[in-house]
């Protein structure tokens, strides 16, 4: 046992910001990190909504991390605001992770995003991440980390890791550890997320409504959790309740949603209640309903309401 107290100027604390474009690997990477399901995955670009604290614990250090939405060059208020949550987490936090993935090339996303930390935070400490390090061979990720370290500079760290594997995962806790400052932990023991119940619970729902379907609508979806209730089943057996709302744009995203007699919909009610019953250790029921709100995404006043 470490004999490292919270107290101590051996412990450290503080928060960390994964940043990168769209797709990078960042929420799998904070999941991988943290050890639990914090954030959601996706294959489909700007899945990530809200920062997401994930709670890294080790015996001489507290880590938390802050999954923002991917930085991107918006197209619609929601996307100037997803933009405006993230410029505002980078100057809040200890450190600044850029999240560039090995099986593609730096491109002007990555270029951008790295004037734009610049620009807004020049004195939070930036450090890189090659991500997916697994699907490409050793040669190309050399290349790649000679490639990120000349977009940086060569005084930045950069550490290529694989978050399905975990290779390298502990190289980047040691990193991440040197970068906070003594202090005490900010969260109990154990506590993985700070992220409010309902919204993990429309998150989840959501990624389970994103799998498989077309490249308009990840934009288009939105989840608002209307009710959750704790009651018994018949054997008594504790059962929680939640009631979802799905908000799309357009009449023809709701039929996708819903699929050819209500099928899709059952199949995203299956995904989610075993996510939500492995998370919150019981029994749920989902109460699942699919509306249209047009053109949501540009409109102030829905915004609010869907929690933009």
């Amino acid at each position: 046992m470490s004999d490292v107290s919270e107290g101590s100027d051996d412990f450290r604390s503080g928060f960390v910001c994964l940043v990168g474009r769209p797709n990078t690997g960042k929420s799998t990477l904070t999941n991988a990190l943290v050890g639990a399901k914090v954030a959601i995955t996706s294959s489909r670009p700007q899945t990530t909504r809200h920062t997401i604290r994930g709670i890294i614990h080790r015996e001489d250090a507290q880590i938390i991390l802050v999954d923002t939405p991917g930085l991107h060059r918006p197209r619609t208020l929601l996307g100037q605001r997803l933009n405006d949550l993230v410029r505002d987490t980078y100057t809040e936090v200890d450190a600044v992770g850029i999240c560039i993935p090995a099986d593609e090339k730096i491109g002007p996303g990555d270029r951008w995003i790295h004037e734009q930390i610049g620009a807004v935070a020049p004195k939070t400490t930036l450090f890189g991440i090659v991500t997916k390090i697994d699907k490409v061979s050793k040669s190309r990720v050399v290349e790649q980390l000679l490639a990120v370290s000349q977009l940086l500079g060569p005084e930045r760290e950069v550490i290529p890791v694989s978050a399905t594997s975990g290779e390298n995962l502990d190289r980047v806790v040691a990193l991440l550890r040197s970068l906070m400052p003594p202090g005490p932990a900010f969260y109990p023991d154990g506590e993985l997320t700070d992220e409010p119940e309902n919204v993990l619970m429309a998150e989840l729902i959501r990624e389970a409504a994103l799998e498989g379907v077309r490249d308009e609508l990840p934009h288009s979806l939105a989840v608002v959790i209307e009710e959750v209730n704790d009651s018994k089943t018949r054997r008594g057996d504790p059962i929680l309740t939640i009631f979802a709302n799905l908000y799309v744009e357009r009449s023809s995203q709701k039929s996708i949603i819903i699929g050819k007699g209500g099928a899709r919909l059952r199949e995203v009610g299956i995904k989610a209640r075993a996510q939500l019953e492995r998370i919150f250790g019981t029994k749920v029921f989902l109460d699942l309903h699919v509306k249209i709100a047009k053109d949501w995404q540009r409109d102030p006043k829905q915004l609010g309401k869907l929690g933009f």
